[in-house]
């Protein structure tokens, strides 16, 4: 008789063998279908896990179509109808076709999906949420062409959406990360800054530092959208406050987004203070950046931020 140890080994050769037979059946390379339209494709294993090495495995197909390549839908009745299903569908191919039509209908019907967007942004945080690349990478594919087609509509659905963009371009896979981040630009360009700032603020105190910086660097793009006036309203002293708060943070990605911020602030600060006629030569000091940056900030902050702003060591504004 065969001895145990001979039978251990005789079962770990089979094992191997079979491991060998399936990764060999298993393997293929990612290839484009159309122009700006990419093809992926991946396997279950065990249910909900994928698996992912830079090219995914399976035999189910589906393409990453740029916005402009899109069709419309081919009965807006009927997907309508079944959109929220599909959305809200265990066949992983089934919502990303749901989530196709999603972004078909936000270019061209987004007045007869306007009544469901709140239940339609729900169901895409899901998708955000789905650990296959394939589903999360559509899913942020729609939120850019939702936030394109809805911008201030949807601002009462936008905190479980901008929490996943953020996770999303700051620790998924690069083409993933990519798409976030387009998807937060989309975001900062239609979104309107006085609904959006408040949004991001706490963002800006995450725990995850590349959250932050990422939140800082929409802080950065949406401010300059105020104008002059805008910011005013807002509040410099507010806005210098986050942006000096920013600039020691650990990630160079933060420190620029508050560079740049403060830059904008000092821009529109002198500005405004020009447009102000000043009767005693006095008031010329009190009114300037540098006497507004003590004012504001502790003696750290200011020399901090006046060091960014090109501030020159008698105190005279260059640049201005």
């Amino acid at each position: 008789m065969m001895s145990e140890k001979s039978l251990r080994d005789l079962n770990m050769l089979r094992g191997s063998e079979r491991k060998i037979e399936s990764s060999s059946e298993g393997s293929f390379t990612k290839s484009h279908v159309e122009q700006n339209s990419t093809s992926l494709v991946e396997t279950p294993i065990d249910g909900d896990e994928t698996v992912n090495a830079g090219v995914e495995t399976g035999n189910s197909e589906v393409e990453y179509i740029e916005s402009e390549n899109l069709n419309d839908v081919e009965d807006v009745d009927m997907s309508l109808k079944t959109l929220l299903a599909g959305l809200d569908s265990k066949d992983w191919v089934s919502t990303c076709e749901a989530l196709n039509n999603v972004r078909r209908l936000s270019i061209f019907h987004k007045e007869a999906m306007l009544d469901m967007l709140g239940s339609v942004i729900s169901l895409t945080v899901k998708s955000l949420k789905n650990p296959r690349s394939a589903v999360c990478k559509t899913a942020v594919m729609t939120s850019t062409d939702i936030f394109n087609a809805y911008s201030d509509n949807l601002i009462d659905s936008l905190d479980p959406l901008l929490v996943q963009l953020l996770l999303k371009s700051s620790q998924d896979k690069r083409f993933v990360c990519e798409a976030a981040e387009r998807a937060l630009i989309a975001m900062t360009t239609w979104v309107s800054p006085t609904l959006l700032l408040p949004k991001l603020q706490p963002y800006l105190k995450s725990r995850n530092p590349r959250i932050r910086a990422k939140a800082s660097m929409c802080f950065c793009r949406s401010v300059p959208r105020l104008g002059v006036e805008g910011i005013k309203a807002y509040g410099i002293d507010k806005l210098i406050q986050i942006a000096a708060s920013q600039l020691s943070d650990q990630l160079p990605e933060s420190r620029e987004a508050a560079r740049s911020l403060l830059l904008e602030l000092q821009n529109v600060y002198e500005k405004s203070h020009v447009l102000v006629p000043t009767t005693v030569s006095e008031d010329t000091e009190m009114d300037s950046w540098e006497h507004f940056c003590h004012s504001k900030l502790s003696p750290l902050s200011a020399q901090a931020v006046l060091r960014v702003t090109n501030i020159g060591r008698e105190g005279l504004v260059l640049g201005s």
